[in-house]
């Protein structure tokens, strides 16, 4: 945990919150909120959930994954999953609108809940932090939208998913739900 993530956790401590020590170092990240200003630090908001990390675009053939995703976070949200989109531009242009164009169109045709963050390079050189991470972790860039990636309660990137994997699928679900029956730390 670098020294900032450190001191949070402690500071907390002090005041009688638990922070999970589990965080790991390649999370410990603020990370811009869609179409606002408000900034998440990935270890202080989400440390002890299991993660589904997506990169999402609204001109895809996968696009309707959205509506998939949606019901997955809403099923186990207060298990303790959390979905996390980021929009991204680096496939084929079918995310070229702004931020609130992107956010208006999640809300609206989807019903998007889960936290969206700002629109991002996910591959290459340009890769934002979260995904030169994530890559660096699991050895796989997204090759296409709806990336999907399985973080444990402590933090571990459990599994990479293609984008043909339906936030739906059995083995997907089967992942999540083994995922939050590990105890948190």
């Amino acid at each position: 945990m670098s020294t900032k993530g450190w001191f949070a956790a402690w500071a907390l401590s002090c005041l009688g919150v638990s922070a999970n020590a589990a965080c790991m170092d390649w999370m410990d990240l603020d990370l811009r909120r869609l179409a606002g200003e408000e900034r998440v630090n990935l270890c202080q908001a989400y440390s002890g959930k299991v993660l589904l990390i997506v990169n999402t675009a609204s001109r895809c053939a996968f696009t309707d994954q959205y509506e998939g995703l949606e019901k997955l976070y809403g099923r186990y949200r207060d298990q303790g999953l959390v979905v996390l989109g980021f929009p991204s531009n680096d496939f084929g242009g079918q995310e070229p609108g702004d931020e609130t164009g992107i956010q208006n169109f999640c809300r609206t045709t989807y019903g998007v809940q889960f936290p969206m963050f700002a629109k991002a390079h996910v591959r290459g050189d340009d890769a934002d932090p979260l995904w030169q991470r994530l890559i660096q972790q699991t050895g796989e860039a997204p090759r296409w939208n709806f990336y999907k990636y399985l973080v444990g309660r402590d933090g571990s990137v459990r599994r990479v998913y293609s984008s043909m994997t339906s936030p739906q699928s059995g083995r997907l679900i089967e992942a999540v739900e083994a995922a939050l029956a590990e105890p948190e730390e």
